[in-house]
């Protein structure tokens, strides 16, 4: 009576552990812009939410070719990183497409080069989920325990909700990054655009502000009488040349 009572709990704390991740993920990224910081704050969140994972870490590849990657830890950083080759749990994930396991990496005959390295530093199992960020940029998020035998059933249902998840919320950090880098770009040309360009330089000497508060003054202003940016830097300009009455 007591084992069938059980076993639901047992359940219901891992779904409960696993939605309060994947909120907390979503609270900690959903303003980040570059995507280095998003991969350490996921580590990080993935390491402290998750009951059982001792460490955490992110491989990446860019374009195809080995990037980089993030580690929970940093003597584990070497772990995840894709330019030591292709030996290791997240490459043989991504490759593959589907989740790798090892509970017991005492036990283990794959990957020859990076488990001896792996166990020497204290890593005993590990879970290794592939997921895509974009069209350019894919990745393998990578759970690790001290211990083995540690890492069960359900931490291969949370990684794999975690790939889920995780790969929507940096997708949405280098679209972010993208449109971001996008209006610079739009910005320094408007910066160096005629009448705009003017009307940006008689605000910096009425309010001695830099230039790009000047530009947000003149948004500001177009976007309150609702017309557009370059008819307001149009009548500021008019207005300043305008010959005052003696």
């Amino acid at each position: 009576m007591n084992l069938d009572t059980q076993q639901p709990v047992v359940e219901t704390v891992g779904a409960l552990e696993t939605a309060a991740l994947l909120r907390e993920l979503t609270a900690g990224l959903i303003a980040v812009t570059d995507f280095d910081e998003a991969l350490a704050a996921l580590v990080r969140i993935t390491r402290d939410a998750v009951a059982g994972v001792t460490w955490s870490g992110f491989t990446v590849l860019r374009a195809g070719e080995p990037s980089g990657g993030a580690a929970s830890e940093p003597r584990l950083a070497d772990l995840d990183d894709p330019r030591r080759g292709p030996d290791s749990p997240a490459m043989e994930a991504i490759r593959r497409r589907e989740m790798v396991l090892s509970e017991n990496l005492g036990r283990e005959s794959r990957w020859p080069q990076w488990r001896p390295r792996a166990v020497d530093l204290g890593v005993h199992g590990v879970i290794s989920a592939p997921l895509d960020v974009d069209d350019h940029v894919l990745g393998a998020i990578n759970l690790y325990a001290d211990a083995p035998d540690r890492l069960g059933t359900q931490h291969q249902l949370t990684a794999m909700l975690l790939a889920e998840h995780a790969g929507l919320l940096l997708a949405a950090v280098r679209d972010r990054a993208h449109r971001l880098a996008v209006a610079g770009e739009w910005d320094a040309a408007l910066l160096h655009d005629g009448v705009v360009g003017q009307a940006v330089g008689v605000i910096m000497t009425q309010r001695g502000c830099p230039a790009e508060e000047a530009l947000d003054v003149l948004r500001t202003a177009a976007s309150s009488l609702d017309i557009p940016l370059r008819e307001v830097a149009e009548r500021l300009v008019r207005t300043v040349a305008r010959p005052r009455e003696s």
